[in-house]
C-alpha cells in the first residue's frame, strides 16, 4: 500500500505573489514554515507535493518534498494549485487571510473532497476579520481592546469618525486592515494633531479597497498561544512572545520573530486554559493562534484570532517533546483525546535583515557562499536571500530566518550571537 500523498501549499513562497514584486522578508518567513512544516510531516510517512515560487529556485533543495513543481514569472498559481490538489489525499494550505486568499483556497480543497489538515472554513471566517473577532471575543466575556469599523466617506476613511473615538477613548490608538495579517500596515497615533497630519499628508494615503479597525491600544508584553484544536476541546502548544515594532509614523511596523516558549509559561497557560474552558473554540480544529496582551497589571487582552499556521512554529517545534505535525494530523482525524506537551527547549526564532558587504554576484552567493552558511549554521531555516536585484543599495539587502534550540535563553541569546559572528564572517552584516 502506498503512502498516502499530502500536498503543502504556501501563498507567499509557493508563487501567490508571483505577478508582484514581493520582499525578500515576506517570502523568508514564508519559506521557513513550509520548510519545517514538510519536515515535520515527512516524519510521518506521509509523501508531499509543494509548489514553490521561480524567485526561490534556488531554495528547492533545503525541501524534504518527494515533488516540487515551479510556478514560473506571471505564471497563474491557482493553475496548478487545482492540479496539486486532485492529485493529493490531504493537503495543508498556509495564506493570508487578507482578500479571503486562505478562505478560497481551502474552498478549493473542499470542493474537491480532500481531506484538509489546515484550519476549516467555519474557523477560517471568524479569525479572518478583526472586527468579527472582538465582536466574538466580547460575547464571552473577555477582556479586548474597544474596537470599532471605520466608516467610508467620500472614498477615504471617515476621520471625523476616528477623531472621535480618540476622543472617547482618551488612549492611544492603532488603525488596521480588518483582515491584516502580522504587522502589515498598522498605524500608531497617541496625539490629534498626529492624527490630522498623517491624513493631510498625500503620501499616507490609505486604500479603501479594504476595511480598517480602529483598536485602543494596549501596552503590555506582545504575546501568542499555539494551539491544538479539536471539536471538544483546544490544548497548548506553547505561549510565545513576539517582537513586533509598532512605528510611530507611516506604519511600517513589522515583526521580526519571537521566543518560545515565554517564562512563567505554566502559569500563563493555566490561566488560559480556565478563560478558554468558558470560550467556544470548537470550529478552530488543528493547529492556530491567538494573540494577546499581558498588561502592566498582569491581566489578559485578547487582540486576535489567527486560523493558520503561524510564525511562531518554527520556534515550537524545537522547543516541545512531540512533533506537532502528528497532533495536527491526529486532531484533524478526531483521534486526539488526551495530549499533553512539554516545553523542554527553548527557542528564539527570528528573521534578520542583512547587508552583504561584498559585490559577489547573486548567483556565486547562491552556489558557494549559502551552501557552506548552511552547514555552518544548522538552526538556519532560511538562508539569506534576495528577490529584488536592482542597482540601489538595495541589491545588497538580504533577509534570512534563524530558529535556536538550546536548553535555557542564555544559552540561546549566546548561541544567537554565534551564528551572527558566522555571518559577519561571510560578509552578511546585521541591519536589523
Amino acid at each position: 500500500m502506498g503512502k498516502n500523498k499530502l500536498f503543502i501549499f504556501e501563498f507567499v513562497s509557493g508563487g501567490g505573489f508571483s505577478n508582484f514584486k514581493t520582499p525578500s522578508s515576506l517570502f523568508c518567513e514564508g519559506f521557513g514554515m513550509l520548510r519545517t512544516i514538510i519536515e515535520d510531516f515527512k516524519l510521518i510517512n506521509f509523501e508531499i507535493n509543494t509548489l514553490l515560487d521561480y524567485r526561490g529556485s534556488s531554495l528547492s533543495e533545503y525541501l524534504k518534498a518527494d515533488r516540487i513543481e515551479i510556478i514560473k514569472d506571471k505564471e497563474d498559481y491557482l493553475i496548478k494549485f487545482g492540479t496539486e490538489i486532485e492529485k493529493s489525499d490531504f493537503c495543508f494550505i498556509i495564506a493570508p487571510e487578507f482578500s479571503k486568499h486562505l478562505y478560497k483556497l481551502t474552498e478549493i480543497a473542499k470542493n474537491s473532497h480532500k481531506k484538509v489538515l489546515s484550519v476549516d472554513l467555519e474557523g477560517i471566517t471568524l479569525g479572518t476579520y478583526k472586527y468579527d473577532t472582538y465582536k466574538f471575543f466580547q460575547a464571552v466575556n473577555v477582556e479586548t481592546p474597544n474596537t470599532y469599523l471605520i466608516p467610508i466617506v467620500k472614498k477615504s476613511l471617515d476621520v471625523g469618525f476616528i477623531l472621535q473615538k480618540f476622543k472617547r477613548i482618551n488612549s492611544p490608538i492603532v488603525i488596521k486592515p480588518d483582515d491584516g495579517v502580522g504587522a502589515e500596515n498598522i498605524f500608531y497615533f497617541d496625539t490629534e494633531k498626529q492624527i490630522i497630519n498623517f491624513f493631510n499628508d498625500p503620501e499616507n494615503k490609505i486604500g479603501i479597497d479594504r476595511n480598517y479597525i480602529l483598536q485602543k491600544f494596549v501596552r503590555g508584553d506582545n504575546l501568542s498561544v499555539s494551539l491544538i484544536g479539536t471539536t471538544k476541546r483546544s490544548f497548548i502548544l506553547s505561549v510565545n512572545s513576539q517582537n513586533i515594532n509598532i512605528k510611530r509614523e507611516h506604519g511600517n511596523s513589522e515583526y521580526f520573530g519571537g521566543t518560545t516558549p515565554i517564562q512563567n509559561h505554566e502559569e500563563i497557560s493555566g490561566n488560559l486554559i480556565k478563560i478558554f474552558q468558558n470560550m467556544n473554540l470548537s470550529m478552530f480544529t488543528g493547529y492556530f493562534g491567538i494573540d494577546f496582551i499581558r498588561k502592566e497589571d498582569k491581566k489578559i487582552s485578547f487582540i486576535e484570532i489567527n486560523p493558520r499556521l503561524t510564525t511562531s512554529y518554527i520556534g515550537i517545534r524545537n522547543a516541545i517533546n512531540v512533533n506537532p505535525a502528528e497532533v495536527i494530523l491526529e486532531s484533524k482525524m478526531d483521534v486526539l483525546d488526551l495530549f499533553e506537551v512539554k516545553c523542554e527547549n527553548f527557542s528564539q526564532f527570528s528573521r534578520i535583515e542583512l547587508e552583504f558587504e561584498c559585490d559577489e554576484a547573486q548567483e556565486s552567493v547562491n552556489d558557494n557562499i549559502i551552501p557552506k552558511l548552511m552547514k555552518d549554521i544548522p538552526e538556519m531555516v532560511t538562508p539569506p536571500i534576495c528577490l529584488n536585484i536592482s542597482k540601489s543599495i538595495e541589491k545588497r539587502r538580504y533577509s534570512c530566518f534563524i530558529a535556536t534550540k538550546e536548553k535555557n535563553p542564555i544559552d540561546s541569546a549566546k548561541r544567537f550571537r554565534e551564528i551572527l559572528n558566522t555571518l559577519k564572517n561571510y560578509d552578511f552584516q546585521q541591519i536589523k
